[in-house]
């Protein structure tokens, strides 16, 4: 793939990120699910680019995705958007390097990693109440990862006219 192409498909799948990333804040929340919880729609870009264009690309969906947070609901979510965002896309990368994975396990390990991650700023930004909070977000992180998985495997044809197919 050209510079140019590369940098094409960043910027669409940059794009396609803050939309998804708005749209699934209007969303209201699903029953039965935690405060905060979010599908987590906006990794599809990411974990193609992880998948496809290497880590610079998606370390960058993954600040784009943060400062967006930043921009719209403030510094905690931001912080804790960017820290997930950053972690989710250095494991997904490495998970992809494994090319016997599914995309399902790739969905869980970034979704893990993610919530790892933003559980850790949350510490940091509010109180140590937020260990209670992992064994709930161990369990949707799971589902969410499984569903972000199964959604990129029905999508990837199409972003793949867009770059090439790594997968």
């Amino acid at each position: 793939m050209t510079a140019g192409k590369r940098i094409a498909l960043t910027g669409i799948l940059g794009a396609l990120t803050v939309a998804l990333s708005f749209l699934e804040s209007l969303l209201p929340p699903l029953p039965f699910t935690p405060p905060g919880f979010k599908l987590g729609l906006s990794n599809l870009a990411g974990m193609y680019a992880a998948g496809c264009l290497g880590l610079p690309q998606a370390l960058f969906l993954g600040a784009l995705r943060g400062g967006f947070a930043f921009l719209t609901r403030g510094f905690a979510a931001g912080a804790m958007s960017l820290s997930g965002g950053l972690c989710s896309a250095l494991c997904t990368w490495l998970l992809f390097k494994r090319k016997s994975l599914s995309l399902a396990v790739i969905g869980v390990g970034g979704a893990l990693a993610h919530n790892a991650a933003q559980l850790c700023a949350a510490y940091f930004l509010t109180a140590t109440s937020v260990v209670f909070y992992v064994p709930v977000l161990l369990l949707y992180s799971v589902a969410a990862g499984i569903l972000t998985g199964a959604l990129l495997r029905g999508i990837w044809p199409v972003l793949s006219r867009w770059g090439h197919t790594a997968r």
